[in-house]
């Protein structure tokens, strides 16, 4: 089973930025390392959408609403997938998790909580 871990959520004011990170170890790492890899996020009373994905070659593709705003990047020797967001909007606001792309078997992480408020 893989395991994933987000971090580097928080409070954030509109127009700031967050990096995300999203670790793996042991086991996990080799599969992740492998893999394509998405972020995903959830906001409240709103089904889990794809933000963000990379491939392991680095191509990458976005959602409309974040193109220009945020990047997907990866470092297959830390086995770690990055989001970096910047020019954050209230709309961002969201759980935010990741896992491969697209969906299959891998159970969801705890995730990390995005908040942009003023």
């Amino acid at each position: 089973q893989v395991q994933l871990v987000e971090s580097g959520g928080g409070l954030v004011q509109p127009g700031g930025s967050l990096r995300l990170s999203c670790a793996s170890s042991g086991s996990s790492g080799s599969i992740v390392r492998l893999s394509r890899m998405g972020w995903y996020r959830q906001a409240p009373g709103k089904e889990r959408e794809l933000v963000a994905a990379i491939t392991p070659g680095g191509s990458t593709n976005y959602a409309d609403s974040v193109k220009g705003r945020f990047t997907i990047s990866r470092d297959n020797a830390r086995n770690t997938v990055y989001l970096q967001m910047n020019s954050l909007k209230p709309e961002d606001t969201a759980v935010y998790y990741c896992n491969e792309w697209p969906l299959g078997s891998w159970a969801w992480g705890q995730g990390t909580q995005v908040t942009v408020s003023s």
